[in-house]
């Protein structure tokens, strides 16, 4: 009988004193723990723990590492890249009921939360304030996980990633120790910068147990324009035109003629089906009249077919709630089929070469895809449709995914620009980094040296 008692059950049976009915073991949510959205295959972990206080993070994390067990943190599970797959087994750390909202400083333009709490539920409460928090990936993310993976989203271009927008955090490191990073300083000049360290780390080096966040302005006034064009080329380069102007748009979305078609047919849009960009502009009445001007201009200068912008609130909604449905509009062209989902950002001056040849890959592909992206700040995504039962869809899936991080790393640009790097990634690491990634190793071995937070991820690539 003793050799049937392993260091997981050990954990569990000392976890199990502390948390009650908030660890589970049961098939179904382990089952739901064992993936996220990308295409890549679960891996069960051993138990699920859904702690309410940093103490009880403490007590796990402590309880994990005295017997040698991994702890995966997981969010809203909204992750494209197997970042929360437990692919080693152990804890799976759910911070869902980890969801106060600690303070809002409207004084200050800060707001103090906790991991679970996610962006709608914060912005919900900020609406008496006139403040906002700005960080939008689309997905109703745990604000925790987007810090995790260093998410970024459709406003980026104007209001920054949740680099610029975490100002400190929380964490409870890999030996049980909860410790405080960064300020409620606009800025400072102290110390290593440990808040942008563990921001961007995904699990690997802690588990964030409370964020100090930036907030903005709600502005006085918002427009939206749609603008399509007879190539993706053209597309692209009137956005170039317009950042290198200066002009501060909120958003500025891509979409290519595979996905306005899904989208016309899912959100039921009836938008012209061709290389497209969604606007959005923030500032006074006037000035974002002036905003949408310019970029008109900007825009018949690279062959435009149509130009429509609107204040209408109800018009706006309906554009951008199309926007964050297109994941769903993607699935259903072809039920049954998976969409297999990749990003990269380059620099903006190689952006249009850059998605012409994705696009050019894909039509010389037997898979149908698209091309979407947030191209005011050279970041676009990839989506390819396959069955998933069919080997030769994933083998052609990979092999194009491939090409478009290989052709970014050549021209200086990133193998992720929001998605981050979870387990999918992890094979271009050191063409990016070189022997940065030995720096990253060794970060990982000194505050993780018995490798038991989020094990198989970053700090453990080649």
């Amino acid at each position: 009988m003793d050799d049937l008692v392993t260091p997981v059950s050990k954990a569990i049976a000392q976890l199990k004193g502390l948390l009650g009915d908030r660890l589970v073991t049961s098939a179904s949510v382990r089952e739901h723990h064992s993936h996220d959205t990308s295409r890549l295959a679960p891996h069960l972990p051993d138990a699920v723990v859904f702690p309410r206080t940093e103490e009880e993070v403490q007590a796990i994390v402590s309880a994990c590492a005295a017997h040698g067990v991994p702890v995966v943190p997981f969010g809203a599970g909204s992750s494209m890249e197997g970042h929360t797959i437990p692919i080693r087994g152990g804890i799976s750390l759910d911070t869902r009921e980890m969801n106060r909202i600690v303070e809002i400083r409207p004084e200050d333009l800060l707001a103090v939360v906790q991991p679970g709490v996610t962006r709608k539920q914060l912005n919900v409460d900020l609406r008496e304030t006139g403040l906002m928090f700005s960080v939008d990936p689309g997905a109703d993310a745990s604000i925790g996980g987007m810090a995790s993976t260093r998410g970024s989203g459709t406003t980026s271009v104007r209001y920054g990633t949740m680099r610029e927008n975490v100002l400190a955090l929380r964490v409870v490191t890999p030996d049980g120790e909860a410790i405080q990073t960064g300020s409620r300083a606009r800025k400072s000049s102290s110390g290593y910068d440990l808040t942008h360290l563990f921001v961007g780390s995904e699990g690997t080096l802690g588990v964030i147990t409370e964020l100090t966040v930036r907030l903005h302005p709600i502005p006085e006034a918002i427009s939206s324009a749609i603008c399509s064009f007879p190539t993706v080329a053209n597309a692209v380069e009137a956005v170039i035109e317009a950042v290198q102007y200066g002009i501060p748009v909120a958003r500025v979305e891509f979409l290519d003629e595979v996905a306005i078609a899904s989208t016309n047919n899912y959100s039921k849009l009836g938008l012209p089906v061709a290389p497209t960009l969604f606007f959005e502009f923030h500032g006074t009445e006037a000035w974002v009249k002036e905003q949408a001007q310019l970029v008109e201009e900007i825009t018949k200068g690279h062959d435009a077919i149509s130009f429509r912008w609107t204040a209408d609130a109800d018009e706006r909604a309906k554009l951008w709630q199309a926007r964050h449905d297109l994941y769903w509009a993607t699935k259903a062209i072809i039920p049954g089929f998976e969409l297999y989902t990749g990003d990269i950002c380059v620099p903006i001056s190689r952006l249009a070469e850059s998605i012409v040849a994705a696009r050019a890959d894909i039509d010389a592909s037997s898979l149908k895809g698209q091309i979407i992206g947030h191209v005011g700040d050279g970041n676009f995504h990839t989506a390819y449709l396959i069955d998933p039962n069919n080997p030769e869809h994933l083998k052609e899936a990979d092999e194009m995914a491939d090409r478009v991080v290989e052709r970014a790393l050549a021209v200086g640009g990133t193998a992720s620009g929001e998605h981050g790097i979870g387990i999918a990634k992890l094979k271009f690491m050191r063409k990016e980094h070189g022997k940065a990634v030995d720096v990253m190793k060794r970060i990982k071995a000194a505050l993780d040296p018995l490798g038991i937070m989020n094990p198989g991820k970053m700090g453990d690539a080649g």
